[in-house]
Parts: C-alpha cells; structure tokens; sequence
C-alpha cells in the first residue's frame, strides 16, 4: 500500500516539487505538421498538474531532429507561443515543468516533417520495421545519411538554442533525451555506430557525442536545470548495447560529474537484461533520479523509501488519469487507458478521460 512518502516534496537541482508524482514524457501526436502544438494540448497538461512534475512530450531542436507525425518543436515562434501557454497553465495549475528534448536521428520518415531536412543518425545504418506517416500509413524508416564530424557541433548547438528557448519561455528546466533508441543513444550504441572518427568506435568515443550535447545545454543555461533520460539494456528501435554495463558505468560517472538536476533512468520492461539498471545507475551517480519502467504505487513508494530514487515517472497511467495523485491519496480505482487513442489527432483519449468526483475526492 502507497505511503505517504509520494506525498513529500523533494529537491531536483534548482526545481522543488511539492511531491515525488513525475509525469513521464509521452509522444501523443497532436501536434500540427509545422510542430506546432494543438491549442487543447494546454488542458492535457493543466489537468496533470497534480504532479510534482511534468515532463512534457519528446519535442525536437529542429525539423531534422522530427521523425514521427504530428510531434511538437521548439524552434519556431508558433511552436513557442504555445508552449507559453502551456507552460503559464501548469504553473497556474501549481506544477512545475521542464521539456524534454530530443533529436530522433533514423527513427524517422521524411514525409512527417513540414519543412524538408535530411534524415541522419551516426552512420548509414537504417532504423528496422516501419513507421507511421499520416500519407501513406506504414512504410520502411528513411535510410539515413551519417552525419560529419563537423556537423555533430551543430546538431548539439540546437539542442542549447532550444533548451535557451525553454528558459526563456518560463520551463523550470530541460531534459535531454539520450534514450529509447534515438539520436543521442543510437551514438552510444554498438550496432548503429560504426564511426571510425572520435564518435565511435571505444566507450569513450561513443559517449562523447551525447557528452558534448549536454555540456552545450549545461553551459546555456546551467547544470541546475538539466536532466538526462538513459534507458540502459532497452532494446526499442532496434538498439544494441554489447558492452552496456561499461558502458553506462563510464556514461553515468561522466553525468555524475555534471552536477545535473537529475538522472531520469527507464528500466527495460521486457526481460532484455539481466542486471538491475536502476541499481546500476545509483551505483554511479550520487544526485536526484527519477525512475521509470513499470512502477506502480507500491513499488514507487518502496524505491523512494530506500533512498533509490527521488521520485518516479508514471506514463500510461498518467494518460488514462488526469488526477493520478489524488487517486493514489484516495486509493480510487484507476482509469484504463486507450492504447487505440494514444497517437490520434483530436481530444478523444487525450482531455477525455474522467476525474473523480467532488464528493470522492472529499471522502
């Protein structure tokens, strides 16, 4: 049974949360092609400010960094403008937020960007299965092209200019995206990095990529405020890690001495590995985490109440329930999601699902 230890508030580098409820980052794809939010994407995130925090959406740097449809940018004005708006809401709300920046390298198709960029990943090395287009349904990923070495600066200066932009719009912080399978973990990978120059090859090569993103965040605008996403073992878009516990023991040593907000660590949820990734992870980093992959509020509260994590992410049950917090208080029963809806244009599956009751929540 939950404790009161999700209740607590806690302290993130510059963020205090009024309690350890974090609302995970979730693609929902209702955004416009243009990356432009859905003006009711501001309800969506109001309604979840019983959190402690919201991480928003996975949301690109840039058009290159686009792959799926209808995903959200911060690089243009109409992009931005939104967000301020969806950024006044949650604090109006009484939650603190930060967005979580990502660049999704070969898990893309051309054909969901509103402005043409090309498709790139570490090297020539293309995304497996298929992918969504509004157009034409599924159809293979685009096969990339590898990124220069003089490009990667560029690529990490996008993620600084939009984590500039986040700040200025009112963020409490940024999370960089260096997990999942895309463009940050596809360089940490040993299947998609084949580079032969000072980004593949050696751990030390192969995390230098994400290294010198987040170092570029940091120095924008402060450790304080930046948090990492690492997903360690996690196999999604057909990622390979044959050295992964070195590796992550080096990548995570190496976070550690950034003085980051927090660590965010996704256990794998399917049997992939069988080290405890999360156990990994505290063993290397000695700030905040916050851990996701499968909790519940039982196994929250005990991995909080042993000093593992800080706080942890809640995903699908933050989709289905608005009002997770006060359900866990209350110990109310717990909406169902939709899967059918998750990625669907429109409100249906996204504004829709219902709150308790005034009487409930007062009982």
């Amino acid at each position: 049974m939950a404790s009161d230890v999700l209740f607590t508030p806690t302290q993130l580098g510059a963020l205090k949360l009024k309690n350890r409820f974090v609302m995970a980052p979730l693609t929902r794809s209702r955004a416009n092609e243009m990356g432009v939010p859905a003006d009711f994407a501001t309800e969506y995130y109001a309604q979840r400010a019983g959190a402690g925090l919201i991480i928003t959406e996975a949301t690109q740097a840039s058009f290159q960094g686009m792959g799926y449809p209808r995903t959200p940018g911060l690089h243009t004005k109409a992009q931005m403008v939104r967000w301020k708006e969806i950024v006044d809401a949650v604090h109006g709300a009484g939650s603190k937020i930060v967005s979580q920046i990502w660049h999704v390298g070969r898990v893309a198709a051309a054909a969901n960007r509103g402005v043409k960029a090309d498709v790139v990943a570490p090297s020539v090395v293309p995304a497996p299965g298929q992918i969504y287009t509004d157009a034409s349904g599924f159809v293979a990923h685009d096969v990339p092209r590898a990124l220069a070495t003089d490009e990667i600066g560029a690529t990490a200066k996008e993620f600084a200019t939009a984590a500039r932009h986040a700040i200025d719009l009112g963020f409490d912080g940024v999370e960089v995206h260096s997990a999942n399978g895309y463009l940050l973990h596809q360089f940490l990978s040993t299947n998609v990095n084949k580079r032969a120059d000072r980004y593949g090859g050696s751990i030390e090569n192969r995390i230098r990529m994400p290294l010198e993103v987040i170092d570029a965040v940091i120095a924008e605008v402060g450790s304080n405020r930046v948090g990492v996403r690492v997903s360690p073992g996690h196999q999604f878009n057909g990622i390979e890690e044959d050295e992964m516990v070195p590796l992550y023991e080096k990548y995570i040593a190496e976070l550690d001495k950034r003085d980051l907000a927090y660590l965010h660590v996704m256990r794998p949820t399917a049997n992939t590995v069988e080290e405890d990734v999360v156990a990994l992870a505290r063993g290397c980093f000695s700030g905040p985490m916050i851990v996701a992959g499968g909790y519940d509020a039982d196994s929250a509260t005990a991995v909080i109440a042993e000093g593992t994590a800080a706080a942890v992410a809640f995903g699908k049950s933050f989709i289905a329930n608005p009002d997770l917090p006060e359900r866990v208080r209350r110990r109310a029963a717990l909406n169902a999601p939709d899967e059918a809806t998750f990625y669907t244009p429109g409100r249906a599956g996204y504004t829709d699902y219902p709150v308790l009751a005034a009487e409930e929540t007062r009982a």
